[in-house]
């Protein structure tokens, strides 16, 4: 009886403060960007104090009052990650109920950091962000259409990255950003496109560079992905239902979400710090930066490389004097961490899982101490297709880019140079969206082969877009059983479901209707352009790749709100923006007639 209403008691204090935190979070998230964004007096300063003091003081109260409620379920799910977030709150707590000590240096230090600003901003936008994600989680909890929340997350970062882009703080003094174009950076950033209206180093403040990072790392891992992991790691997890609709989003297979979810954040911070580390080496013998710059300069390029964004800090992207001449290191480290991004994550776990057993089994064999277990198939369908056909790609489109510009865009360039050049150029079409050379400097046919490459794109399910290589493969596998009179088709002896054969029919069709009508939209609104101009921006766009031929600032407002909408499908998915559109049918229990369609 008493845990009955201890149990009902909870739920409706937990139900309180949840509307209160959500609230709240809103607020000092607003604060936030207030304090970050603008130049204030000290009367205003006192009023953003005041709402951190308020904040501190909601999330405070609702820890203390929620604990005892909610112990059990901590102590048995995430106890280690629920105490670290408490002693931090907790700590923070001195400055409230103590007086300043005078004597000890160390408590002297400690009091001085826990007061500084820079400190309680941090702490109070993680917890909002919990809260937010929280509140979002349990949204999906009522069994919404998961597409419609992923279309609708992705707009709702869009539009708060394009007032952060607005603010007076984020761009240099004498430019005042137009909306459309701050709406188009945050857009490509999010979308992890890489195309531009404006010169990123020209424009944007360091401060406005940082959220264009953050908005490129939030695009590249997915909204839902970072709001499950914060609603699973922090609170007291998602329902049956929110777990299967963030898995399929993800299509993880694996038994666990928090597994699947775990491994795909660890694997970027991971793969973008290495990368930032060597990149800082490759650079780091420049003089013209600072260790400061240098650092900022790596962090970045190591993001906008591994999310494959194509957003550059230096004048010109990666073809700027800076780096272009005697740094073949840097651009094979850009060119690694592209192609990382690229596989995916499903296909990141799996070498992981093969790495770790060839590692085990070496082990038993040099020192026999371990057993293991032995795997017949330990590399799946998808790793096969992912890692043949992005291999095939790269290095086909390498040999012919080599052999096209060797005495075209490349003649000027040493041997070493042009190798590394035509790696990089085969690399960046899928779909990352740098640029060591203008584009325009190519020859007819490379733009011809780099669009099929942008068209194509990178793998499932990772920081890449087009219409993937599992898509391609698939759809040259049915081909094949269709001209040798097959029923089955099959890839690395297995048969591939009918419904993957019915998704890629889908994506293709549809990646070329879209394609087709805004390609034919923007002629009509740019008569004076070339048309080869235009269909590079326009696939570009849709495949989230940001190369161009160098005309996407001369476009009209509305033919960048059209690029904008084509940047948008691309990174969401065709299939996901119907699905958010058209209400699902449940499957009828009985069947038509079925009858052969002249086809030929």
């Amino acid at each position: 009886m008493i845990n009955t209403i201890s149990h009902i008691f909870g739920n409706k204090i937990d139900t309180v403060f949840r509307i209160i935190n959500m609230l709240t979070s809103l607020l000092v998230i607003g604060a936030i960007v207030v304090d970050y964004g603008f130049v204030l007096d000290e009367h205003e300063m006192s009023i953003i104090s005041r709402i951190y003091n308020f904040g501190w003081w909601v999330y405070f109260l609702s820890f203390t009052f929620q604990l005892p409620f909610h112990w059990k379920q901590i102590r048995r799910k995430r106890l280690l990650l629920t105490t670290i977030l408490g002693v931090i709150l907790y700590t923070s707590a001195f400055t409230q109920f103590f007086e300043k000590p005078e004597n000890t240096i160390w408590l002297i230090n400690l009091w001085n950091f826990l007061e500084n600003k820079y400190f309680l901003a941090t702490l109070l936008g993680l917890i909002s962000i919990i809260e937010l994600s929280r509140g979002i989680t349990h949204f999906i909890n009522r069994k919404t259409n998961p597409a419609l929340i992923v279309v609708a997350c992705f707009a709702a970062i869009i539009a708060f990255g394009t007032l952060l882009l607005m603010l007076p703080r984020s761009t240099m003094e004498h430019i005042r950003l137009p909306i459309i174009d701050a709406l188009f950076t945050a857009t490509s950033a999010v979308c992890v496109t890489g195309l531009s209206t404006v010169e990123i180093s020209q424009t944007f403040t360091i401060e406005g560079q940082i959220i264009i990072a953050l908005l490129i790392q939030i695009g590249g891992l997915g909204i839902m992905t970072i709001t499950s992991f914060f609603a699973l790691f922090f609170m007291d997890g998602m329902g049956l239902y929110s777990q299967f609709s963030v898995k399929d989003m993800l299509s993880s297979r694996a038994e666990s979400l928090m597994s699947t979810l775990v491994n795909v954040l660890g694997f970027t911070i991971v793969i973008e710090l290495v990368g930032a580390f060597c990149i800082w080496m490759s650079i780091h013998p420049v003089a013209t930066m600072t260790i400061k710059d240098g650092f900022f300069f790596s962090v970045f390029h190591s993001i906008s490389a591994f999310c494959n964004a194509g957003f550059s800090t230096l004048e010109g992207n990666l073809g700027n004097d800076l780096i272009f001449a005697n740094h073949n290191s840097f651009y094979i480290i850009i060119s690694i961490l592209i192609v990382l991004g690229g596989l995916g994550f499903p296909i990141l776990i799996n070498l992981k899982k093969m790495i770790k057993y060839y590692f085990e089994v070496l082990s038993h064999k040099v020192f026999k101490r371990k057993r293991y277990t032995r795997y017949n198939h330990l590399a799946d369908a998808n790793t096969k297709i992912v890692l043949y056909m992005s291999a095939i790609l790269v290095f086909f489109g390498a040999f012919l880019i080599g052999i096209i510009e060797w005495n075209g865009a490349f003649a000027d360039l040493p041997i070493d140079e042009k190798i590394v050049q035509s790696l990089f150029n085969a690399i960046v079409p899928r779909t990352a969206g740098f640029n060591s050379v203008a584009v325009s400097e190519f020859s007819r046919i490379t733009i011809l082969l780099i669009i099929i490459l942008m068209w194509i794109g990178g793998a499932s399910q990772s920081t890449a877009g087009g219409i993937k290589v599992n898509t391609f493969a698939v759809a040259l596998a049915s081909l094949k059983a269709l001209v040798r009179g097959r029923q089955e088709t099959e890839l690395f002896n297995r048969e591939i479901t009918y419904n993957s054969i019915r998704r890629t029919l889908v994506i293709i069709f549809g990646s070329i209707l879209i394609i087709t009508i805004f390609f034919v939209w923007l002629l009509l609104l740019e008569p004076t352009m070339s048309s080869m101009d235009i269909l590079f921006e326009t696939i570009s766009a849709f495949s989230t790749v940001g190369l161009s031929l160098g005309v996407t600032a001369q476009f009209c407002g509305v033919s960048k709100f059209l690029l904008i909408i084509l940047m948008f499908i691309g990174r969401v998915g065709f299939i996901t923006v119907l699905m958010s559109i058209v209400s699902r049918k449940e499957n009828v229990k009985y069947r038509l007639p079925k009858e052969d369609i002249i086809i030929n």
